[in-house]
Formats: C-alpha cells, structure tokens, sequence
C-alpha cells in the first residue's frame, strides 16, 4: 500500500491537533479571585460564612458551591462554574447566582 504525501499530512495534522486539544484539556483552570469583577459583581466568597448578609439577604447558613447546581466540580475542593468561565470556584464558597441542587 502507498502512502502520499497528502495522506501523511492529513493523518499529522490530525494527530497534532488532536494531541493540542487533550493537552488543553489537561491545563488547570485559574481559580478565581474575589477582586474579579464577576466575582464582585455577584458577591462570591471562597468561604460563604464570610458572605456579607446585609448586602445579599438571599445567602442562607448551609448554602455553599458545594452543593449547588451550577458546581461541576463533584467532590473535589475547586471546580468550574458556567457563572465564572474558564475560572475555578472553591466547593465551600457562595454567590448571589446560588441554586440549590435539585
């Protein structure tokens, strides 16, 4: 069987970029930090004891990342957040965005 040189490149430019997409894949995402404009925006704490009740009546004691519907993180200690792309949000932190799990 012969091989020509369009197939090889083909097949290596497949290859390459499938090997790129897996190693973003892999990257950790940038935990966000409670300055970031977003996480202002929508009151995000790393620790929602230290939310402020004044400022977002809506937080209850037992609220946290951890158990809302928007945590993609499973049981691990940070995870991703569609309210914050591409940033990571702690498992015990809260938002004004909270929902919990149904």
């Amino acid at each position: 069987m012969k091989s020509s040189r369009r197939t090889f490149l083909i097949a290596s430019i497949g290859a390459a970029s499938s090997l790129a997409m897996s190693q973003r894949g892999f990257a950790q995402a940038a935990k966000l930090d409670e300055g970031d404009p977003a996480a202002v925006a929508l009151g995000y704490r790393h620790d929602a004891t230290k939310v402020d009740k004044a400022k977002f009546p809506k937080y209850k004691a037992g609220e946290d990342c951890g158990n809302c519907q928007f945590y993609q993180g499973g049981t691990a200690d940070w995870g991703g957040c569609p309210l914050f792309a591409g940033k990571e949000v702690s498992k015990h932190g809260w938002c004004n965005g909270y929902v919990k799990k149904a």
